[in-house]
């Protein structure tokens, strides 16, 4: 599968050459901040499948996990584009709003489901977590 994206501004662009490892749904109320008070819709690759093109800003924070989470984002119309944690630097979690249409990809998973609103809806289809669930694993085989 090869995939593409770019930012609002587009002067950020992504490829990735891999299939993803999952696709979730994530009500963390950092993430809700991000979306505006909804979920974020994630994509999560091998972080050697990722290719991005243009200048990207960061920023970390020490999670209750005890790992940094790293968030980047573009300098100029501030797109969120990708995040990593240092638990798993081999993965990176890509922010489905920046992938190029047509994809396929949808959350299977909603995660940190203890922290949604009470007004949220969150498909019953879905595999829920109350809060973060295993890493997903390396490959697709």
């Amino acid at each position: 599968m090869i995939l593409t994206g770019r930012c609002s501004c587009e002067a950020v662009s992504l490829r990735i050459d891999g299939e993803p490892l999952a696709v979730r749904q994530c009500w963390c109320r950092r993430c809700q901040k991000i979306a505006a008070g909804g979920p974020t819709h994630n994509a999560i690759f091998r972080t050697d499948a990722i290719t991005v093109e243009g200048e990207v800003a960061s920023d970390s924070y020490l999670a209750d996990s005890g790992n940094t989470l790293t968030r980047w984002h573009c300098p100029t119309c501030a797109t969120p584009l990708l995040a990593g944690s240092s638990a798993r630097p081999e993965m990176r979690v890509v922010r489905l709003g920046v992938l190029d249409p047509p994809h396929e990809l949808k959350p299977t998973i909603a995660i940190w489901t203890s922290e949604a609103p009470d007004w949220a809806i969150i498909d019953p289809t879905m595999q829920a977590f109350p809060a973060q669930p295993p890493a997903p694993p390396t490959s697709q085989s």
